[in-house]
């Protein structure tokens, strides 16, 4: 069932039922044609991408059972107030914007798995609502500057991959012991100098990356992470005396890092 993905919105809205997938990538949109977009009542994965629109499609809260939505590359400034009505929806991602929050309403997305959310024009504001989705596992922010101090993410209990990369973050909240479900922790290109050392306390972490961050030393306390089993600490300008030390603490741990030169032959 719904196998076909439809790529004519005219099309698709002279089938009407029956349409449970659709790609609007490159398409130019005719604007009343986009508005009937919720009469789409079996729709469950709608993708836009260069579209020239600036708004979320028509009513979309009417859309009851969407799972997937995603858009590239169209100027969103804000989401709509019945984006919320969206009960079922599994996949929120989102790139190139101008959204600058995502509004505390989106805790009534209780089905919500993974928000991505990349390439903003401005800075990007989480709520403290997150923490009411249960269901949340995924939150993945890229070249978007956020607070600093983004504490918003460390009450969503759920959570097992967390991805921050060219966020501006500077340093994390102490509160790992929120995250018990976290396994995967990405800070790429980050500013951010130093990890708390209560890291340990997320203890089914098994994947930590700090690429090209200014991180030149980890806790002590990162010994007793006995689920890590890999570590990556390119970028960061560490010595191979040090990596040799990070090595010992982690036996069972693989440690990529940058090998200098003469080391390689």
């Amino acid at each position: 069932m719904g196998s076909r993905v439809y790529v004519d919105l005219k099309e698709a809205l002279s089938v009407g039922a029956g349409v449970y997938k659709m790609d609007l990538s490159y398409k130019k949109l005719d604007p009343k044609d986009y508005n009937k977009l919720s009469k789409l009542k079996d729709l469950q994965v709608l993708k836009l991408s260069g579209n020239e629109i600036t708004e979320f499609p028509k009513n979309i809260g009417d859309m009851n059972n969407l799972l997937y939505f995603a858009s590239y590359n169209n100027a969103f400034t804000s989401f709509p107030d019945d984006f919320k009505k969206l009960y079922g929806l599994n996949h929120l991602e989102l790139s190139h914007t101008k959204i600058d929050s995502i509004p505390a309403s989106i805790a009534y997305l209780s089905k919500l798995k993974t928000i991505k959310f990349t390439d903003t024009d401005d800075t990007l504001k989480l709520p403290t609502t997150l923490r009411y989705i249960k269901n949340l596992q995924d939150i993945q922010i890229e070249n978007c500057i956020m607070d600093s101090f983004p504490r918003q993410l460390f009450w969503v209990s759920s959570l097992k991959f967390l991805y921050l990369s060219k966020t501006n973050t500077h340093f994390l909240s102490t509160h790992f012991e929120r995250l018990p479900n976290l396994e995967v922790l990405i800070l790429e290109s980050n500013p951010i100098t130093s990890l708390p050392n209560t890291i340990y306390l997320a203890k089914n972490l098994r994947l930590i990356s700090i690429r090209n961050t200014k991180i030149t030393k980890l806790p002590v306390t990162i010994s007793q992470m006995e689920n890590l089993a890999l570590l990556d600490v390119r970028g960061c300008g560490m010595s191979k005396e040090y990596v040799d030390e990070l090595k010992a603490l982690l036996p069972s741990c693989e440690i990529r890092w940058d090998v200098p030169v003469a080391e390689k032959k």
